[in-house]
C-alpha cells in the first residue's frame, strides 16, 4: 500500500465515517440508542454526527434496550435502515426476547414476506476494569441463533467496511466491537469502503499452526504467532470476521496444511463457540489432524474487578503461545 495513499486514524474513527458515509448515502438511515447524540456516544463513536445530521437521523433514547431495539425492528419493518447502538453487550439481554423472538424469526414466519434489514452495534470483551456487568463477551451466544448475523471487526479496515454490508443485509446484523479495539491506530486508504462479511481472513500465512480467533483476541493472537515464529513455529492466523455464518473453508483449507490448530476465544469455553469450531473440524477434517485441538478461552467466572483478575481470566499472549507449543509437541 503506498504510504502517500494512506492516512492515520483510530478504530473509533473509522467507525464514524462508516456511520457518517451510510447517513449521507441513504436518506433510510438513522442511529438510535443511549447517549447516542448530545453525548456522543458512550464511547464517542458518533460524535460530531447530531450536528451534521440533525435529531430525526441521530436519536437518543430513554435507558430501555427492549424499547429502542423494538422500535428499531419495526423501523426495519417499515422500509427504514436503522441503526442501533447498545452501550454494551451485557445490556443486550435486556432486549433479548426482541432480538431472538423477533427481529432474528420475523423473516421465516412470514415466508419471506418482511425482512428486518436492522443493525444492532454493541461493545464486547473485558479489559478495561469495568467488572462483570460490563465485560461479558455474549457474541457465541448470539451465533447460537438462526436468523442473525453476526460479524466482528478487528482491523480498521472491518471497522470502516463492515456497516454498510451489514445494512445491505435482509436479515438482522448484530456488530460485536471489542471495547479494547476503540482506541486502536493504524492506516487506512482514503477509500476505504465496503467489505466482504460473507469469509473469513489470512491474517498471517505460516505452516505449522494454524490459529482461529476474531474481535479483540486477533492482536494478542498475532503477537503470540510473533513470539512463536523465534522459537521456529510459523502460524497461520485466521481472523474468523463473522461468526454467523462461519466460514469454516478458509478454516479447514487452513488446517489442512498445518495438521494443527488452536481457538482463541474470549468467550467462556463451555459451550463456547471454540467448542463449535473445535466440532465441525472433527466432523469434516479429523484425518487431517496430528494433534488434538486446543482451545484458549476466558476462566469460568464473572469478569472480576481487579486489574490483575481481570488479565488473568481472559486470553493473554503468554496463554496462547503456552497452547500452541503443547499443539506442536504433541504427537511429534
Amino acid at each position: 500500500m503506498n504510504d502517500e495513499l494512506t492516512r492515520r486514524t483510530t478504530y473509533r474513527d473509522a467507525l464514524r465515517e462508516a456511520h457518517r458515509e451510510a447517513l449521507a448515502r441513504d436518506p433510510r438511515v438513522f442511529l438510535m440508542g443511549e447517549d447516542v447524540g448530545r453525548y456522543g456516544g458512550s464511547y464517542a463513536v458518533s460524535k460530531g454526527l447530531l450536528a451534521e445530521f440533525g435529531e430525526e437521523r441521530i436519536r437518543d433514547t430513554p435507558l430501555s434496550e427492549s424499547a429502542f431495539v423494538g422500535a428499531g425492528i419495526g423501523a426495519a419493518l417499515n422500509g427504514m435502515l436503522p441503526i442501533v447502538e447498545v452501550m454494551t453487550c451485557n445490556f443486550s439481554l435486556l432486549a433479548l426476547d426482541q432480538i431472538v423472538n423477533n427481529a432474528a424469526t420475523i423473516r421465516h414466519m412470514s415466508g419471506g414476506q418482511f425482512s428486518i434489514p436492522l443493525v444492532i452495534r454493541m461493545a464486547t470483551g473485558a479489559g478495561r476494569q469495568l467488572a462483570a456487568q460490563h465485560s461479558h463477551s455474549f457474541e457465541g451466544w448470539y451465533a447460537h441463533i438462526p436468523g442473525i448475523r453476526i460479524v466482528t471487526p478487528a482491523t480498521l479496515e472491518d471497522a470502516r467496511g463492515m456497516l454498510w454490508t451489514a445494512l445491505e443485509d435482509p436479515d438482522p446484523v448484530i456488530i460485536f466491537e471489542n471495547a479494547l479495539l476503540y482506541n486502536l491506530e493504524g492506516t487506512l486508504a482514503p477509500d476505504a469502503g465496503a467489505v466482504n462479511i460473507d469469509r473469513a481472513a489470512v491474517r498471517r500465512e505460516g505452516g505449522d499452526l494454524t490459529l482461529v480467533t476474531y474481535g479483540g483476541s486477533l492482536h494478542k493472537t498475532l503477537a503470540a504467532a510473533e513470539e512463536l515464529a523465534l522459537k521456529g513455529i510459523q502460524s497461520e492466523v485466521i481472523d474468523l470476521r463473522t461468526l454467523r455464518p462461519l466460514d469454516m473453508g478458509t478454516v479447514l483449507a487452513s488446517l489442512a496444511r498445518t495438521h494443527r490448530m488452536v481457538i482463541v476465544d474470549e468467550g467462556w469455553k463451555t459451550g463456547s463457540l471454540a467448542a463449535e469450531i473445535m466440532a465441525r473440524a472433527m466432523e469434516e477434517a479429523f484425518y487431517d489432524l496430528d494433534a488434538p485441538i486446543a482451545r484458549v478461552c476466558s476462566a469460568e467466572v464473572p469478569i472480576p474487578y481487579p486489574k490483575h483478575l481481570e488479565d488473568a481470566a481472559i486470553p493473554q499472549v503468554p496463554k496462547i503461545v503456552e497452547a500452541a507449543l503443547r499443539t506442536c509437541q504433541a504427537g511429534s
